[in-house]
This record gives C-alpha cells, sequence and structure tokens, in this order.
C-alpha cells in the first residue's frame, strides 16, 4: 500500500528517534522485510535499500519509493553524486512521505563507483556537502548522511575533516560504519571484514563534535553491544545480525525504554497474515514475502522444518496454508 502524501507537521515521526536503525542492505531491506522487521520492533528506524537518483527520476519510482504506513519510522536511502540530481529525486520522493532521507557514502561496489555513488564520495567532502545542500533545500525530512571513516590510502583519521565539512553545511547527523574501505583490491564481501573495525575512532568524532548525532555501525550483534555503543555515542545502526537472526530486534524497544515486545516469533508471523492475504490479492507473491523469514526461529526446535516447508511450497497457489503448515512445525 504506497503511501502518496506528505505527513502533517505534527506527525510523531517528524524528527524520528535513531537511537536503534536497522541499516540499508541491497536486496534484503526490501519493502516486506521491514513490514516484517516492524511486526518486532515499533522504535526502531527502518531503511530501504539504497535507491539511485536515477532509478527514482527516471524509472517507476513508486515501485522503488512506496511502502506500507505501517513501516513508520522509515528512512529513504538515496545513491547518487550529483547535487542536481539529488534534489531532483528528492522533491519526487517528497510525495511520499518518509521521515528522514540519507544519502550513501558508504558502499564500496565497482558498480557504484562508476556512478560516483558511495564511498568514492569520501574523497570529496565539499561535493558531499553540496548534495547535502540539495537534498535540505528540498525536503522537510530530516537529512542525515552513512559514510565509511576513510578510503583507500587515505588515513582513518581523515574521517575528522570529512565530518567537519559536511557539518558546516548544515549536517548534524552522521552514521559512522566503523571501518575504512578499499575501493581497489577487495570486492564488498570483503570490505566487510576488512581492516578492522575502529570503533573508538568514532568516539572520538563524538568527543570532537559534542553537537553532532553520531550513530555508530558496523559489526554490531547484539543489543547488549549495542547498549555499551550508546553510553559513547548517540545511536545504533545493526546490519546483518538484524537480518540473519531477526529475533534480536524483540528487544529493542525494551532497550529504548518502551513497553513493548511480541509473544512470540509465531505470534510475529500470525501479525502478518492480514499483510500477507492484501499482498497475495495484489497480485505479489508469498516468496517474496517469506524469504525474510528464515532465520526469525534461529535455535528453536522445528527451524529447519519451518524453513524447508516454505522452501518446498510457497509456490503453491494456496500461500496461507503454506505458512499455517510451516508454523506447524515449530516447538515454541
Amino acid at each position: 500500500m504506497p503511501v502518496t502524501e506528505k505527513k502533517p507537521a505534527n506527525s510523531p515521526y517528524a524528527n524520528p528517534n535513531a537511537s536503534f536503525s536497522v541499516a540499508p542492505m541491497m536486496a534484503w531491506t526490501t519493502r516486506h522485510c521491514r513490514y516484517f522487521h516492524r511486526q518486532l520492533t515499533k522504535k526502531a528506524l527502518l531503511y530501504t535499500e539504497m535507491v539511485t537518483t536515477g532509478a527514482i527520476i527516471h524509472g517507476d519510482h513508486a515501485r522503488f519509493l512506496q511502502y506500507h504506513p505501517a513501516e513508520h519510522p522509515i528512512a529513504l536511502q538515496i545513491g547518487g553524486g550529483n547535487p542536481s540530481d539529488i534534489g531532483q529525486a528528492v522533491r519526487i520522493a517528497n510525495q511520499y512521505g518518509y521521515d528522514e532521507i540519507n544519502l550513501n557514502v558508504g558502499c564500496p561496489s565497482d558498480r557504484v563507483q562508476k556512478g560516483k555513488i558511495g564511498a568514492i564520495l569520501m574523497a570529496e567532502p565539499e561535493l558531499v556537502a553540496a548534495c547535502f545542500h540539495a537534498m535540505r533545500d528540498n525536503t522537510d525530512a530530516k537529512v542525515t548522511i552513512k559514510h565509511r571513516l576513510a578510503i583507500d590510502d587515505m588515513p582513518e583519521d581523515s574521517v575528522f575533516h570529512f565530518v567537519e565539512t559536511v557539518a558546516k553545511a548544515g549536517c548534524k547527523t552522521f552514521i559512522i560504519h566503523a571501518r575504512k574501505a578499499f575501493l581497489q583490491g577487495l570486492d564488498p564481501k570483503a570490505n566487510r571484514h576488512a581492516p578492522p573495525l575502529n570503533y573508538e575512532l568514532v568516539y572520538a568524532v563524538k568527543s570532537r563534535f559534542p553537537e553532532l548525532e553520531i550513530i555508530i555501525n558496523g559489526g554490531i550483534d547484539t543489543l547488549t553491544e549495542a547498549r555499551d555503543h550508546l553510553s559513547r555515542v548517540d545511536g545504533v545502526m545493526m546490519g546483518r545480525s538484524a537480518y540473519q537472526k531477526p529475533w534480536v530486534l524483540a528487544g529493542v524497544d525494551d532497550l529504548l525504554g518502551a513497553d513493548h515486545r511480541p509473544p512470540s516469533r509465531r505470534a510475529v508471523i500470525e501479525a502478518m497474515l492480514p499483510y500477507i492475504r492484501d499482498e497475495i490479492a495484489a497480485g505479489n507473491h508469498l516468496k517474496h514475502i517469506a524469504r525474510h523469514w528464515m532465520g526469525l526461529f534461529h535455535g528453536i526446535r522445528g527451524s529447519k522444518a519451518f524453513k524447508q516447508t516454505l522452501n518446498d511450497h510457497m509456490n503453491t497457489r494456496n500461500e496461507i496454508a503454506v505458512v499455517e503448515a510451516a508454523l506447524a512445525k515449530i516447538e515454541e
């Protein structure tokens, strides 16, 4: 169900709390994934996959930008390096009412680099500042930057100059992946593990710029780790652990001081049944929804049979019956 109107000025999400967020991940944080995650946490900020300015300007932007109202608070991540294109893309995105719009300055893939998108922009902080201006001048939503410490031969502490330069343009929120990216010699997968994470440097950024909102990202697997980071910075972004073992998100609202926790993993899937029916009626397919559940029952007896049932039968026409049959395998 697409959102087509801007939020009113008194929206409860007008300034979303970024204390905990789920990272943007290509092919993973789709709208079906985000709806599923929203059953686990009401407070975490959820990010879209990165959407390029070209896809928004020249493509079917509804396909890339629509989402269910229940996904709020939700942030759109844009990929681009041309301020004019970014401004145009943001104006289009405004009609969908996102709570935050974020610029990707962290992706290390070759394909992204060719379009002067992602981590390659770390070498041009003045250009990132111009991109921020283009975003801020074309939306009332919160505007943020997600970036690395540095790239290639740049020293990691060049992050201070980067943050200072973009902050002078008016940016108040920086989401820092706590390692540098190597654009030559390492593929995106290898860039997730090397070089070592440098959390202390992210803490140092917060110490040097206490007036800024600094959110830490990279290698955070548990809520205990998240709590420790929150004693040093303003927010935590969790990526692959939130996707691969999503039940971790069930404790996020408690971490943030909110009184909400889903009663069980089974209840999470059961709560999605009306959504599944609506999506199927609209011509969508269970496999695009259910593929995001595969880690939900990790460590629970029947988890393997649950996944096998879905994998074997989700192409049948009675999708709800498949979900119910899969749930029957769980001994929770």
